[in-house]
């Protein structure tokens, strides 16, 4: 489960549905190279991708909706739609935010199915620095919040897009990558 503070981070996201057109009854099979040469190259673009992300993140005032514009560059899909939806709501409050996140450790996850076209990461973040208020200048942070984050980042690939790759979705999780707290 993920605090507010880490909503700057996290939209909880649901599964991206989608339809395509019908072709050809019988396509013939696919021999799409994938989109990177080893896993290893897929884990280091996604890596990429998703520290900019964060620094897009820490970069964010929130009563400056055009500085969400950097962010929203990382991602795609429903992480899009529900980071747009997120950051203009709270940007609609009047919430101000303090700090800054930092990455405190990231790997491939293990439930990988194929990282060369669509690599998952798990994540800790450092959000212990983070502070949100309303505009009354109270807090909105949970108390509770654990001080470290644990997240899921999967990607789509983009090929028009630096490195690659985009944010799909970012959940947090309990499982994989073990975070301090």
């Amino acid at each position: 489960m993920t605090s507010r503070p880490g909503v700057l981070l996290v939209a909880c996201l649901l599964a991206l549905g989608l339809t395509g057109c019908v072709g050809d009854p019988s396509p013939a099979p696919s021999t799409t190279a994938p989109a990177f040469a080893s896993d290893a190259e897929a884990y280091k673009a996604a890596e990429k991708v998703y520290r900019e992300y964060v620094d897009a993140a820490n970069n964010i005032k929130l009563e400056e909706p055009t500085t969400f514009d950097a962010l929203f560059e990382w991602t795609t899909g429903d992480a899009n739609a529900g980071s747009r939806k997120t950051f203009s709501q709270m940007h609609a409050d009047g919430w101000h935010v303090a700090g800054v996140t930092r990455v405190e450790a990231i790997a491939p996850s293990e439930r990988q199915v194929d990282p060369r076209d669509s690599p998952t990461l798990d994540v800790c973040l450092d959000v212990s620095d983070v502070k949100l208020s309303n505009a009354a200048g109270e807090s909105v942070s949970d108390p509770n919040r654990p001080p470290v984050q644990s997240m899921r980042v999967k990607f789509e690939l983009a090929r028009d897009a630096k490195y690659g790759l985009l944010i799909s979705s970012i959940d947090g999780r309990t499982d994989g990558l073990v975070c301090s707290h």
